[in-house]
């Protein structure tokens, strides 16, 4: 079984005690926290900012994945990174110029953390060709960006695939599955090669055993028959 880790995205999780969600999710076995950052610009909705990121950082050494579906990355880049985030991923789509995403990208390995993009579900995966030596990691959407709780696309998460191959020479790169997966939709993106399930509204739906979606999410991705060529 290869081994897949499980990022929880807290989009859906009941903010009014982040302490008890963080330790519920430390307790189920996650492997890494995901925050989705939107600013009703870019994606037609709002989260949080980088103080809740921060607050996050304070409550549990897991790794902090953020993820910003926001215009400007740039502008706000260094309260991302100050909150204690590990890796900040922004969007190809963007209204940014190759130039300006290097730019990003730079700043965000210069200070230590790791670098992503995302790509929605309508952008080919032949858009990272050009930011390849920039990236540590590539979220591959599975729903279109904006919403928690969206039903997952398997049309854009054969392009996990794409990404790997791009990628195979690169042994601490990943490539992250975002939008509706569960127990339910793992055994698709694990099938395409994916490293890390992001996995949201399945982990917080009442009646619903977390610890046990964390082990069959990662059982049912690990599982999958996956060809690296």
């Amino acid at each position: 079984m290869r081994k897949i880790e499980v990022a929880a995205s807290i989009t859906t999780a009941d903010f009014g005690n982040l302490y008890r969600v963080v330790r519920k999710l430390e307790r189920a076995g996650v492997d890494r926290l995901h925050l989705d950052v939107m600013d009703g610009h870019f994606v037609p909705n709002i989260t949080f900012g980088p103080d809740v990121c921060a607050a996050v950082r304070r409550l549990t050494d897991l790794p902090i994945d953020v993820h910003l579906m926001i215009s400007e990355p740039a502008r706000y880049l260094e309260r991302f990174i100050a909150a204690g985030t590990d890796t900040i991923t922004f969007h190809y789509e963007i209204g940014d110029s190759a130039h300006g995403k290097h730019a990003t990208l730079a700043r965000i390995r210069d200070a230590g953390r790791g670098a992503g993009l995302a790509i929605s579900p309508s952008t080919p995966a032949k858009v990272l060709r050009d930011f390849a030596d920039d990236l540590s990691l590539v979220i591959v959407m599975t729903v279109e960006p904006g919403f928690g709780g969206q039903h997952f696309m398997p049309g854009p998460a054969g392009k996990i695939a794409e990404v790997r191959r791009m990628f195979n020479d690169r042994p601490r790169f990943s490539v992250h599955a975002d939008g509706g997966v569960s127990a339910d939709t793992a055994e698709v993106v694990g099938g395409y090669g994916v490293t890390t399930c992001i996995v949201g509204s399945a982990l917080f739906q009442r009646g619903r055993d977390t610890a046990l979606e964390v082990q069959e999410v990662k059982r049912a991705a690990g599982n999958a028959r996956y060809d690296a060529r």
